[in-house]
Formats: C-alpha cells, structure tokens, sequence
C-alpha cells in the first residue's frame, strides 16, 4: 500500500493496492487490468472505425490478434535493452512482464511489424491499417497510463508547481537514485515539494489527439496513412517535451532513447503527413 496526495490541489491521503485482486493464488495487478480495459474500449473504438474505413470486421479481428502479442513482446524486449538498471540472470527475468516493465516504443515497433506483415499477407493497403489501428493506439495509451498512477511509478523530476505529486515511496525512490537532496526528501515528505505527474501528462496529451483526431482529421481525411501520420508525430512531439521530466527514462550509454525517438517521429511523420497532403491536392487538382 503506497500513499499519494496533491498538497498543491488539497488532495491528500490516497491510498493506493498495486494488487486489484487474487485468482487461483495469484496477485492480480492493477496495471494489467487497466491495460485490460484500455484493450477493450480500443477494440470497441476500432470496430466503430472498420466501418468508416471501408474495412471488413473479420480482417479487423485478424489485425488485433496478431498485433497485440506481438506488440506486447516487443515493449518487453524494448524495456529489457534499454533499461538502465539490469538486473537479468535468466530468460524467466527477461519475459517476466508480470514483474512490470513495458515500453510504449517497443509496442509501437512490434505492433508496425505485425501490421505490416497483416497487410502483405491479406494483400490490403498497410496505411489503411495504420489508419485503424492508431486511434485504437491512441485510447490504450490514455487509459494504460492511469495503471502508472495506481503503481506510483513514471513521474517526473522534483517541481513546486500546484499539481505537484508527492509520497513517501517517491521521496525515497528518488533519495536512494541519489538524484535529491536531503531538503528536497524532506520537502516532499511536508508536501511543499512534488514531482511532475508525467504520467497524466501523457494521459492529457493523448486525449487532446484523440479529439482532434477523430473530430477534425479523420473526418476530413484525404489519403490512406493520414491519421497513422497525424498520430505518430502528435505522440512523438509530445513525448519529446514530457520525456526529459522524467526520472525513470530508458537510456543507451548517455543518450535519452526515448526523447531521441520521440525527436524523430515528430520530424519524419510530420513530414510525411504533410508530402502525402500535397501530393493528394495535386491529383485531386489534375
């Protein structure tokens, strides 16, 4: 049981379980049944959008089954190479995602391939599939990021801001990281210190997406891939700004993996986004 509040907002004493539930002797963690949920609701959102998209159902439920195991195997791989404290002395330690550890850019690569390899096989346009699956992306990462909340895990650097989060365990997190000083510890345990929830900045910004995705861009959609496009660059501008508040962020050597991919994916797709528009406006002028 971990202890949360926002002294900022007059939010105080969250108590907050890790663990949902137990089945069969095993510990039931929050994390998975928020990602759970999320799954749900973006099955739910796709099967909506199958219908906009001019895409059978059947091949929709074929994308889903190959591209979630897929991309959950891969934001397991992607946290394990790039996490910057191992601790792997076996293949169990190396798959045990129960244990916690996934990487949003990890599922983004498997979940490409999957979509990719879907596409060539049904012989159907991959930017068309990358049309459908995106916003289903999009609303797995708004609410997964709420599972980060129940962990107390994938917040920021030290802030006084009024929404400022602040407990126990981060303060000593943090402490032992050796990444605060003795005030600041002791700052956050009085509550006129926090930490950035960056987790519900994500949160927030994806939903902006959201909206704007599916009431301006998919409505006035003009070519197959533009609103893959729209959703990698929002995502990756994004990330590049919250990513460097971070305290807990995936490194190779001194280089912020995930700032660095979210750089290149606000620059590549914006690009693309806005060549395949030009593109279209010139045949659709001819």
């Amino acid at each position: 049981m971990k202890t949360l509040s926002f002294p900022g907002l007059n939010i105080s004493n969250i108590q907050l379980d890790s663990t949902a539930f137990s089945l069969f002797g095993r510990d039931i963690a929050w994390y998975g049944v928020i990602i759970c949920f999320g799954m749900i609701l973006a099955f739910i959102y796709g099967l909506h959008r199958c219908k906009k998209e001019g895409v059978k159902s059947d091949d929709f439920y074929d994308l889903v089954l190959i591209t979630v195991p897929v991309a959950i195997i891969f934001a397991r791989l992607y946290y394990v190479v790039f996490d910057p404290t191992p601790n792997y002395n076996s293949f169990i330690d190396v798959i045990a995602i129960w244990n916690g550890g996934i990487a949003i850019y990890g599922a983004i690569i498997g979940g490409a391939i999957a979509v990719f390899t879907t596409a060539k096989f049904k012989k159907k346009s991959l930017l068309l599939f990358g049309d459908l699956i995106a916003p289903c992306v999009m609303i797995g990462q708004i609410i997964g990021r709420w599972g980060n909340f129940v962990n107390v895990e994938a917040y920021g650097s030290v802030t006084s801001l009024p929404w400022r989060m602040c407990s126990p365990s981060i303060a000593g997190e943090l402490s032992r990281k050796a990444l605060i000083t003795a005030e600041e510890y002791q700052a956050i345990l009085d509550g006129t210190l926090g930490v950035h929830p960056t987790f519900l900045y994500e949160s927030l910004w994806n939903f902006l997406g959201l909206v704007l995705l599916h009431f301006l861009v998919a409505k006035r959609k003009r070519y197959n891939g533009q609103i893959m496009f729209f959703w990698l660059a929002w995502y990756g501008f994004g990330r590049m700004l919250i990513e460097p508040l971070r305290t807990d962020s995936l490194r190779l050597g001194s280089f912020d993996v995930s700032t660095l991919v979210g750089v290149i994916c606000f620059a590549v797709f914006t690009a693309l986004y806005f060549i395949f528009l030009k593109k279209e406006k010139k045949q659709w002028h001819r």
